[in-house]
């Protein structure tokens, strides 16, 4: 399968005892492939991966490759703090179908370049699954540097992609322009979406895409097509959704609230994360009757 374009990030349902809600979990995977997204990604940040077990976590590959039957592509997040069980992870997803592997670099022991190369190459050499390279300083405590990344991408035959996250436009451009065909990028910035397009990005690992897929969606087309101004029009509609999700620490919140107000599967975060103020709330509120994406009480 191709994978370009926007991919919503999902969530993870989740009942008011904090279980998962499977019913939940297939309700939004049909929602989204009926909002006609290029695709989406599982088990990633926005998923509240670290908040799940590891049976957790394999349940929700197996359930969501069975609902999404082949209708689209989908990304399956398999970090871990060890190597050995970050090959493990990405071998269940590619048993059960998965089209790519996300994978960020171990996130509490801050590894050396060395290591990341190390970890990269050893997770690469065990599967057969495309796997997309995730930078993300903020979250994982290192920021790969664009040799590090441009070096696993030529070493690592089946290291496809690479979503960047750094907010640092000329990593995604560097990347982009000096890839020479062993990788392709996707924008993980929310705010930088048009301007990675711009640079070569291919793609969107998208938490907005959640809220607006559509938006989304239409926003990357128009762009491939050359309309680039109507591309710049939604970018623009959606730009404070996007700031909302990126400078408010509570984005898996703010995701799961306007889900239920989008009267999709939403629930609670897994604690400690709490919901949102009611500050927050009416901001969300606010937002969603500007873009006009859901049915405000």
């Amino acid at each position: 399968m191709t994978l370009r374009g926007a991919y919503p990030v999902l969530i993870t349902p989740m009942t008011q005892e904090q279980e998962i809600d499977w019913g939940g979990v297939k309700n939004n995977v049909n929602y989204f492939v009926n909002q006609g997204v290029a695709g989406i990604v599982i088990n990633g940040s926005t998923g509240e991966f670290v908040s799940l077990s590891k049976e957790e976590k394999f349940q929700m590959v197996e359930v969501v490759m069975k609902e999404v039957n082949g209708r689209i592509p989908v990304v399956v997040g398999t970090a871990a703090e060890t190597t050995k069980e970050t090959i493990e992870n990405t071998k269940q997803a590619q048993a059960y179908g998965a089209d790519c592997a996300l994978i960020i670099n171990p996130f509490y022991m801050k590894p050396k370049e060395e290591e990341i190369y190390f970890h990269f190459k050893q997770v690469a050499d065990a599967v057969d699954i495309p796997i997309m390279l995730y930078n993300n300083p903020f979250t994982s405590g290192v920021d790969m540097s664009t040799e590090l990344m441009l070096r696993i991408g030529k070493d690592c035959e089946n290291v496809t992609r690479i979503k960047e996250s750094s907010g640092d436009i000329r990593k995604a451009r560097d990347l982009a322009r000096q890839a020479k065909g062993n990788f392709e990028v996707f924008c993980g910035a929310e705010e930088l979406v048009m301007e990675s397009y711009f640079v070569g990005a291919t793609g969107w690992i998208s938490v907005a895409g959640n809220i607006v897929p559509k938006h989304v969606t239409d926003m990357f087309n128009y762009f491939q097509n050359g309309e680039v101004e109507k591309a710049w029009e939604i970018n623009d509609k959606i730009l404070p959704l996007c700031a909302f999700l990126e400078g408010s620490g509570k984005y898996v919140q703010i995701v799961k609230r306007a889900m239920d107000l989008l009267e999709q599967a939403g629930g609670p975060a897994r604690h400690p994360r709490l919901g949102l103020t009611p500050e927050e709330d009416q901001k969300l509120k606010d937002i969603l009757a500007s873009l006009s994406a859901a049915p405000i009480a």
